[in-house]
């Protein structure tokens, strides 16, 4: 059973990972005017994404210092998802035995 709990968790922070991801790729495809956010679409799917992976950088932007026009916090956000997936990896191997 809490195995189980332990791969529903695993799944929900692999589409987490996926998520930061995209939405990263996507922000620098806006930034170098790659994307056009003219479109309705394209606008309404960005708005989601960063209603989406807003709250997890809020409280890492206010730790990382100003790296001028770079933003850092969707790499610490992906360390910290990465590091929890294998913390949780690591614990459901030791209660498997």
């Amino acid at each position: 059973m809490l195995l189980a709990v332990f791969g529903v968790i695993n799944l929900f922070l692999d589409v987490l990972r996926w998520i930061i991801i995209i939405q990263a790729i996507l922000s620098w495809l806006v930034a170098f005017n790659v994307i056009n956010t003219h479109n309705d679409f394209m606008r309404t799917f960005l708005n989601a994404l960063d209603r989406i992976t807003e709250p997890l950088y809020r409280p890492i932007r206010r730790v990382l210092p100003d790296f001028g026009g770079i933003d850092f916090s969707p790499l610490v956000a992906l360390l910290v998802v990465i590091a929890i997936q294998m913390l949780l990896g690591g614990l459901a191997a030791d209660l498997a035995y």
